[in-house]
């Protein structure tokens, strides 16, 4: 659900960090005031380091399992980090979209996937960590 939710919404016009945590709020995960925070998360910082989706899906992993709460954050984060990277080798935006003109319907496409991939990590993720805490 949140893959599909964060896939609309950067199809809506949410930049790709914004999307997956717009998503995260949908689903009730985090408050809606990180969503103006990951703004400028958006196109790897507006400087193509670090992929937007990828700080997206950190915040949300921070909100949920950061300092006074889990305590499991910089794990998560490494996990997501090591799953994203298998698929595509690098977390820096201006690596995975290299050969895309910054405002091409090509690149934006390309976008999508990272979303996409992104949330679904995420997801995975926050699932194995709730089914950890029920049993």
């Amino acid at each position: 659900m949140l893959q599909e939710k964060a896939i609309e919404n950067f199809k809506n016009g949410y930049s790709c960090s914004e999307s997956v945590v717009k998503a995260a709020i949908d689903q009730g995960l985090v408050p809606k005031d990180l969503l103006s925070v990951a703004t400028s998360f958006s196109g790897g910082m507006s400087s193509g380091c670090l992929c937007g989706a990828i700080a997206g899906s950190q915040m949300v992993i921070g909100y949920i399992h950061g300092k006074g709460k889990t305590e499991k954050a910089r794990a998560l984060a490494k996990e997501f980090l090591d799953e994203f990277k298998k698929n595509h080798k690098a977390a820096c935006c201006r690596v995975l979209t290299s050969g895309f003109d910054f405002h091409s319907p090509e690149r934006k496409a390309h976008c999508v996937n990272m979303v996409a991939d992104c949330s679904k990590i995420l997801e995975n993720i926050l699932e194995k960590e709730l089914q950890k805490e029920t049993v």
